[in-house]
This record gives C-alpha cells, sequence and structure tokens, in this order.
C-alpha cells in the first residue's frame, strides 16, 4: 500500500486525495491556530482623543439606565465606565466590533448591546425641535439655517417606487443612504435632526415627511425670525428664504444676485452642522444599521449633541 509524504507538495495531495478516496484514513498535518492567532496579536498603548468629562458624562447616564432597569450589582461584564470607553471608542475612533469584544475579553453579541444602549441613552436627551428653536429664540438667533444631508449606509435591496431602482438609494449621490434634516444655528451648530427618510426622496419630500418640521418653522417666522435654505426646499417658499432661482432663458437681476450672494454667505454655514455630524462621531458607522431601522440613523446622528460643552467646542 502507498505511503502518502507529508507537506504540502502537489505529489501528497494527490496522494492524499487518492487515499480519501480508497476510505483509508489520513491524518493530514495540524495548524495550530492559536498560536497563529497569538503570533498575529500585538499589544500596544492607544490613547482615546475625548475628555475624562465625556466619558464621565456617559458613564453616568449609563448607570441611570442600570437603575432604571434594575440592574443587580455583578450582573454586567463591565462597569458603566468602561462600557463608555467602549462606546467612545466605536463612536471617535469606529473601531470594529470584534476588537472591542476582544479588548473587553466579552462577546461580539454583548459588545453589540453594551454599544446599542450607548446609542440610546445619548439619544434619549436629544432636544424636541420646539425645544431647539425656543433655544435659538433665547439666544438671540434672527435665523436658522434648514438642509438636508445624507448618511451613508450599505446596500439594503428595497424595492422603491421606480422600478429597477432601491428605496434607499440616492440618485444624487449615488450611494445608498439615509435622508436627515437638520436645523442650525447662525454659525452652523446643529440644533436638531429629524427622523431619518429613504435617500431617493429630496429635500422637500423628506421636510414634508416630518410631522413637526413645517408647522415648528412655520411658528419661528411667525414670530418674525427667518429660515435659510437652498433650492432644494423652492416647494415651500412661504416657509423657507430660499435664493432666487434663474429663469430659463434668462438672467438674475443685480438686485437678485446681491441678494444670493448675501444669502448664499449666511446658509452656507449650514454646512458645518452636516460636517460635525458626520466627523466628529459617528455616523460613519451608520453603514453598519440597515435603513430599515431607521430610528438608528437618527440616534447615531445625535450622539454629538449629547456631548459635555466643552468636548462639543473641540469639533473635529
Amino acid at each position: 500500500m502507498a505511503r502518502c509524504g507529508g507537506g504540502d507538495t502537489p505529489d501528497s495531495l494527490l496522494c492524499n486525495r487518492r487515499a480519501q478516496n480508497l476510505g483509508m484514513k489520513v491524518v493530514l498535518p495540524q495548524i495550530n491556530f492559536i498560536e497563529v492567532l497569538r503570533w498575529m496579536s500585538v499589544a500596544y498603548t492607544a490613547v482615546l482623543e475625548v475628555s475624562e468629562d465625556s466619558v464621565l458624562f456617559l458613564s453616568g447616564l449609563l448607570q441611570a439606565e442600570r437603575v432604571r432597569r434594575g440592574t443587580r450589582k455583578g450582573r454586567r461584564a463591565l462597569g458603566t465606565y468602561r462600557q463608555a470607553v467602549l462606546v467612545l471608542r466605536w463612536f471617535l475612533d469606529d473601531a470594529r466590533m470584534s476588537a472591542l469584544a476582544r479588548d473587553n475579553g466579552i462577546a461580539v453579541s454583548t459588545a453589540y448591546d453594551y454599544r446599542d444602549e450607548g446609542i440610546a441613552v445619548l439619544a434619549a436627551r436629544r432636544p424636541s425641535l420646539h425645544g431647539a428653536l425656543l433655544a435659538a429664540k433665547a439666544a438671540g438667533h434672527s435665523h436658522v439655517i434648514v438642509d438636508g444631508t445624507l448618511i451613508y449606509t450599505d446596500r439594503i435591496s428595497i424595492p422603491g417606487p421606480t422600478s429597477g431602482v432601491d428605496l434607499w438609494w440616492s440618485g444624487k449621490h449615488h450611494h445608498h443612504g439615509g435622508n436627515i434634516q437638520v436645523v442650525s444655528a447662525p454659525d452652523g451648530w446643529p440644533l436638531w435632526t429629524s427622523d431619518v427618510r429613504p435617500g431617493r426622496e429630496h429635500d422637500t419630500s423628506a421636510a414634508r415627511a416630518d410631522p413637526d418640521l413645517l408647522a415648528r418653522i412655520a411658528d419661528w417666522i411667525g414670530d418674525g425670525a427667518r429660515a435659510l435654505a437652498d433650492l432644494g426646499y423652492e416647494g415651500e417658499p412661504e416657509t423657507f428664504t430660499i435664493p432666487f432661482k434663474k429663469p430659463k432663458n434668462g438672467e438674475l437681476t443685480v438686485d437678485q444676485q446681491a441678494y444670493n450672494a448675501i444669502h448664499g454667505a449666511l446658509r452656507c454655514l449650514g454646512e458645518r452642522a452636516s460636517s460635525l455630524l458626520k466627523t466628529t462621531s459617528a455616523p460613519r458607522g451608520a453603514v453598519m444599521y440597515p435603513p430599515h431601522s431607521g430610528e438608528r440613523l437618527e440616534e447615531v446622528s445625535l450622539d454629538l449633541m449629547a456631548l459635555p460643552e466643552p468636548e462639543r467646542e473641540r469639533g473635529p
């Protein structure tokens, strides 16, 4: 009977295959994967760029949530401080869940649960649009800025009204994502965000779909203030202050051009709000959530506003 040689040479592999066909029990060389992983692991020191106040703030929210749930002492794998660090690492560093689980000696499913709990306690502190506009009024703001932004997601093939086009596909951005309406202060600080809408929707449609946005903005302008927006909201000219649109086969007057220049100089600061929501924290991590769980996109986009004031002012 032929013997199979060791190693991974073509001859030995062919011999092993023939032996298996003859019903022989062939013991192949075993690889110690634990040792391989140990060789591939490198310990290092890392610093999370976040203030101690932010960690303690989130830790306090998590502790209050455990008290509310009646969680008994010693029943959790991590204390609230370490859980807060886990959540902030995901927000600020976009750390992989497998890495967060490994570093804390917990299961990946537990890491997901801890992260989701952190997002929930932060999102619970988000202001209502009514409260945000009251704060803007108390601060003496002459106007707010309204704009829509797309939070990217992985592809979810939910059919849309157009045949062959996914519901969450944005033709403008050529990417899947969710449309979120953002109301910001004149300096571009985000004050409020809406529930998420499918990425295929235009800003006007998304604004109309929100149960409070148009009504609250109407109350805001009724007090003499303004809500600046771009031409994406030209369907609601009585609610939003928008620039003049160049007429077909025509030109804008000098006064209209001057008006648009001033409008653009004021409104452009609203782009800062979208940038802050996308870069300072982790809506970039929203790719981990399916768009049909739209509330997740909303929660992720609001986490920045829940941080203590010094941390918020630091920005990206």
